[in-house]
């Protein structure tokens, strides 16, 4: 975290953002890691399905820097994409909220300066998903949710 500037969060536009500080703005709660089912009249609904490289526990992926030899149509997401994909980007993503001009939530890592807060307030999914590969994709909308807020 050392070669992150002080407060880039706050003003540095997303363009402006180095690799390790927009890797940094993800606060880890696996909610972009959770299948979606999404309508042809636009409508998203979340699953409690996660792609089978999510680690449900730390909410993390388990091959980030590899994923796409697993998972090739995982999505990367920068700030030349990221308006392509706002649609299904959870509400309390610091990546959507930087996007949208919204400051960051008090439990995010960056400002409360703990890992873990994402969980203890509750927001993440950890412990709630099931793997992909357990779940029949035609039983998916048997486990939509709301989005923990």
């Amino acid at each position: 975290m050392s070669d992150l500037r002080p407060h880039f969060w706050e003003d540095v536009p997303l363009e402006d953002l180095s690799r390790a500080e927009w890797e940094a703005l993800c606060d880890g709660c696996g909610k972009c890691c959770l299948n979606k089912l999404e309508y042809e009249d636009g409508e998203v609904e979340l699953t409690r399905i996660s792609c089978k490289l999510l680690d449900g526990a730390t909410c993390r992926c388990s091959k980030y820097p590899i994923r796409h030899q697993f998972v090739p149509e995982c999505i990367v997401l920068t700030p030349e994409t990221i308006e392509n994909h706002l649609y299904w980007l959870p509400q309390t993503c610091a990546y959507r909220l930087r996007y949208e001009g919204k400051p960051l939530y008090d439990w995010h890592h960056l400002i409360s300066k703990d890992a873990n807060a994402v969980h203890t307030a509750g927001v993440s999914m950890q412990d709630r998903t099931l793997n992909e590969e357990l779940v029949p994709e035609d039983d998916w909308d048997d486990y939509v949710i709301e989005e923990p807020t």
